[in-house]
This record gives C-alpha cells, sequence and structure tokens, in this order.
C-alpha cells in the first residue's frame, strides 16, 4: 500500500469521524470531543483515532466509555462513506498533547525576562557605522553603473 494512500485515508477518516461527532452522534459523553490525529496500518485494516475534550483532562475516562459505546455505529457510518472493500476496526486513544502544550504555555508565561538596558541601534535613531543602510543623498552620488555603457542616457550622465 503506497505511503500516500495511507495518509489521504487517514485524513479522511478524521474528517469524516469529526463530522460524524458534529452532526450525528447524540451521546452526551462525546460532545466537544475533538480527533487530533489518525493513523492507519498499511493494509488499512486498523485505525487509531487520537481524541481530545478540547483540554478537559477531567472528562478522559467518560469520552473514552462513550467512544467505546459508539465504536460499531462509527465504523458503520465510515464503512458507508470511505468507499473501501471493508471498514478499519477504529481504535481511540486519548492525546495528551494538549496538556503538554497547556503545560509549556504556563510555564512560558512564568518566565520573568527582564529587557536588555543597552539600547539597540535602531533605538537612537542614527544608523550604526556597519549598517548597510544607503541614504537616498549618497545615491545621488553614485556614478554610472559600469555595464550600461550602450545606454544614451548613461553615456549623456558621463
Amino acid at each position: 500500500m503506497s505511503k500516500v494512500r495511507q495518509e489521504r485515508t487517514a485524513e479522511l477518516i478524521q474528517h469524516l469521524l469529526s463530522e460524524l461527532f458534529l452532526r450525528e452522534v447524540s451521546d452526551p459523553r462525546l460532545a466537544g470531543i475533538t480527533i487530533t490525529e489518525v493513523e492507519i496500518d498499511r493494509e488499512l485494516q486498523y485505525a487509531t483515532a487520537f481524541v481530545n475534550a478540547l483540554g478537559d483532562e477531567s472528562r478522559e475516562a467518560e469520552v473514552m466509555a462513550g467512544l467505546q459505546s459508539a465504536a460499531g455505529f462509527l465504523r458503520r457510518e465510515l464503512a458507508g462513506s470511505l468507499g473501501l472493500r471493508a471498514a478499519p476496526i477504529i481504535r481511540f486513544q486519548w492525546d495528551p498533547r494538549l496538556r503538554y502544550v497547556e503545560e509549556v504555555d504556563k510555564l512560558l508565561n512564568e518566565l520573568d525576562i527582564k529587557p536588555d538596558d543597552t539600547p539597540s541601534p535602531t533605538d537612537t535613531g542614527t544608523p550604526s557605522p556597519s549598517s548597510n543602510v544607503v541614504e537616498l543623498d549618497e545615491l545621488d552620488d553614485v556614478e554610472a553603473d559600469e555595464g550600461n555603457e550602450n545606454d544614451p542616457e548613461q553615456a549623456d550622465k558621463a
């Protein structure tokens, strides 16, 4: 099985599952969950869907129980939409990455980084001597380019 077809099928399953959770599933335990990623094996027989309840880690057991009870319905709905010979068996796994992102964000917000006391060249208003900035006044003093000998305007100026 080609890697491209495998990735395309995984993306399609993710999209279809998201639509099913949004429109078809009426289980209140599955309200507000998101499919963060889907991985599928080479034979397209097993799909692992990573889910999260939008940062609400306390709902993990409740959501996983709801997914277990809805797995047959979800597989049947996928079978009709995928166009494969057999619909893959869906395994759901809790995705802790959103919690890690929140922890890293919290740590970054707690950092106390003091601003540098030395003024930068852009703060003083005068360009630094090592700057490659060319002032407009300097452009008037520039001689004609060497590659324009055949240009009549450049020949008149010389």
